[in-house]
């Protein structure tokens, strides 16, 4: 167990240190003094918290929910989360008869819970560090994709012991580039159903239109449960429900496992990711949203086939728009670059950082080196996986193609050699992936989608182009009849016929002579060679980012928070408005009156009408409210806390203003979404009959069996 965690010994006992930035490890809170917790509203002492001697806590109520965040409710294995987290199992049941996307869903009795066949909660045992077991493993003098490549064997080898015990997840978690790794041992839960969905009108209510913005009027909440060996999950820690839920001025803390954020990139790193990064983004996923909607439409069954894929595809569009409004209304990439400037000065004059300057200048041409293949390193990116929950954005073609190829050639490797996402404790997960995308495979869709990535290819410069890609549609000619060609002739849409795929040999793969399969085995060459150069990048990175990074840490003489990288974080806050623009203040709550206030009777705005018949007998329940966290993707679900570790809320969203936060925090727009938990409460008891489970969060009623 660690003691002193990631720069534990920068944390400062002064309360001027603190500041709601930070997204704060379990063993950070430990070292910050707790008399200056308690005047910031913790009412619970620390260690009940996180006990560094266990390695758990009331925070262990925490859950992961593959690559979203939630909490325990109940001792029974019941947790809330998001209602877009959960969405997978709607989607997954819905038929045109029984749309339970629309309609909702409520468990009449535990057995009637609806199962997810893909989800999966991990809840931390321990974190220990193993940053001189991984560093021991680099050669002298390696090259820096012999020592990626040596850093990733150990880190392999290191989870491979770990996970020896059953019902366990283990993984090494890279702090800001390589300052520090960390094993994380966790134990893993893959029976989870459904027991309360609320209709998509509430659930996303708003749609994308207010998506990111405030004032929110959404419901954004859903209940699971979790199950080991046939039988509720029992868990130690569950969040009580606090039925005063949270008001202006309160203390409240955001619990999750925030993604990624980019606080510790310099400025020539942030120059990549606005001008090329985010806006390529807003460029292809505006094309695709598009392609989803026209083929879809006046098609029912289309429509909720690609409900979650195309919910997915407009955050990150939107998401993109509002980092580079961020970058330019912040001024970030300005900002960053002065204190690049100042933390250079400083280092070149001290003899213990000094080589913080050649590293800087290394980062700085490793980006500049990536510029010259970007365009086409972008376009491969989206057609495959790059770990073990996710699922690229691109043609579900392509992504079943190199799937099954890249899987068969690696499993001719010794397991601690393999990519780790073709890992043998990864291929169950590859398949379910697998199996689960059939239900998003919507073939209109995903042909004009693929004929998108290929017209995009061609116009590529010479230097840049997709080999593959050009073979097929040589001058692009026909491409649209190619494609077709292409899909008539492949059985890898078949699940049972993908299924035997992916146990087979290359040699059995290519006697089936199926073209999207030789297509998969093509890009997989080239996404190989992307590859090492990204081996090679990854290695510059953890050879100069740590150098560079602890100067900046040495420079600041105060607590920094380590970049989010989806371990278990928390940020303090308080309830508050802000204001957006001169002359504008938002406050901190909705309420249901502004629920009907926006009723249209047209979607995103068309509220259900048992909601707006019970409205007319009580409209001011809150429904969501702003506080100061500090958080971003990976954050949706996190529990709302108040400081007796009550649930107040449900972390959901980001303010516009507040998108760019990944990049650097800013108190005065700094505002993340919740939805409050008192609005859950009066749609069980008022709106729907959810007695049940109200019973079982200890709201009244006859408990959920």
């Amino acid at each position: 167990m660690i003691r002193r965690f990631l720069f534990a010994a920068l944390l400062l006992a002064a309360a001027s240190a603190f500041a709601a930035e930070g997204k704060w490890t379990p063993q950070q809170m430990l070292e910050l003094d707790p008399v200056m917790l308690k005047k910031q509203g913790l009412e619970l002492p620390p260690s009940r918290l996180w006990d560094p001697k266990r390695g758990t806590g009331l925070l262990a109520a925490t859950v992961n929910v593959s690559g979203c965040s939630g909490g325990f409710i109940s001792p029974d294995g019941l947790f809330i989360t998001n209602h877009h987290c959960l969405f997978s199992i709607l989607q997954e049941h819905a038929t045109p008869q029984n749309d339970v996307i629309t309609n909702g869903f409520i468990a009449s009795s535990r057995t009637a819970e609806l199962p997810g066949h893909s989800l999966r909660l991990t809840m931390p045992r321990s974190f220990t560090d193993v940053t001189a077991k991984v560093l021991a493993a680099v050669p002298a003098n390696a090259s820096d994709a012999d020592r990626n490549h040596a850093i990733e064997r150990r880190s392999n080898e290191l989870v491979a012991e770990c996970e020896k015990r059953p019902q366990t997840r283990c993984k090494v978690s890279v702090f800001d580039g390589g300052v520090q790794y960390v094993l994380v041992d966790a134990q893993e839960l893959s029976d989870i159903r459904l027991a309360y969905a609320p209709p998509r009108a509430i659930g996303e209510y708003g749609g994308e239109t207010d998506n990111w913005m405030w004032p929110r009027h959404t419901g954004d909440f859903a209940i699971g449960r979790a199950y080991l060996d046939g039988k509720p999950y029992k868990s130690e820690f569950y969040f009580p429900i606090s039925k005063k839920g949270a008001n202006p001025g309160d203390f409240v803390m955001v619990l999750g496992y925030p993604g990624t954020t980019y606080r510790s990139l310099t400025a020539a790193e942030m120059a990549e990711r606005r001008d090329l990064w985010f806006a390529r983004r807003v460029d292809v996923y505006g094309e695709w949203i598009r392609l989803m909607e026209e083929t879809t439409k006046g098609n029912a069954d289309g429509t909720i086939t690609v409900a979650s894929d195309l919910k997915s595809l407009a955050n990150r569009f939107k998401n993109a728009e509002g980092q580079i409004a961020g970058f330019k209304r912040g001024s970030i990439l300005e900002k960053q670059q002065s204190a690049d400037e100042s933390v250079l000065a400083w280092a070149a004059k001290q003899p213990t950082h000094r080589a913080a300057v050649d590293a800087y200048n290394g980062l700085r041409a490793m980006i500049e080196e990536q510029k010259r293949t970007w365009e086409h390193d972008f376009l491969l990116s989206q057609i495959y996986g790059t770990n073990a929950s996710s699922v690229p954005p691109g043609p579900k073609s392509l992504f079943f193609g190199t799937s099954v190829a890249r899987s068969a050639i690696e499993r001719q490797k010794p397991d601690e050699t393999r990519d780790a996402l073709y890992m043998q404790r990864n291929i169950p997960r590859l398949g379910e992936r697998l199996e689960r995308e059939q239900k998003n495979y919507f073939a209109p869709s995903d042909r004009a989608i693929l004929a998108s990535i290929v017209r995009r290819a061609l116009a590529l410069r010479a230097e840049q182009r997709i080999a593959s890609i050009d073979r097929i549609f040589g001058n692009g000619a026909n491409v649209d009849a190619k494609i077709a060609e292409l899909y008539d002739g492949s059985k890898i849409f078949d699940l049972t016929e993908r299924r035997a795929m992916l146990a087979e040999t290359p040699e059995q793969l290519h006697a089936r002579h199926d073209p999207l399969v030789e297509l998969g085995f093509d890009l997989d060459r080239e996404i190989r060679e992307l590859s090492a150069h990204r081996d090679t990048w990854d290695g510059t990175v953890s050879r100069l980012r740590p150098v560079w990074r602890r100067a900046v840490i040495a420079h600041a003489g105060k607590p920094i928070a380590p970049d989010a990288n989806s371990t278990l974080r928390f940020s303090y806050a308080h309830v508050k408005g802000y204001a957006p623009r001169d002359g504008v203040v938002y406050t901190p709550q909705t309420t249901v009156a502004g629920v009907v206030e926006k009723h249209t009777g047209e979607e995103p705005f068309d509220a259900p009408k048992p909601l707006l018949e019970a409205a007319k007998k009580r409209s001011d329940v809150v429904v969501d409210f702003l506080a100061d966290a500090d958080t971003t993707g990976g954050n949706s679900g996190s529990p709302a806390v108040n400081g007796r570790g009550e649930l107040v809320g449900v972390n959901f969203d980001r303010v516009w203003e507040n998108v760019a936060n990944d990049f650097g925090y800013n108190p005065a727009i700094a505002r993340n979404v919740n939805v409050d938990i008192r609005y859950l409460l009066w749609l069980l008891s008022d709106v729907y009959d959810g007695k049940a489970l109200l019973k079982e969060m200890g709201g009244g009623g006859a408990p959920l069996r």
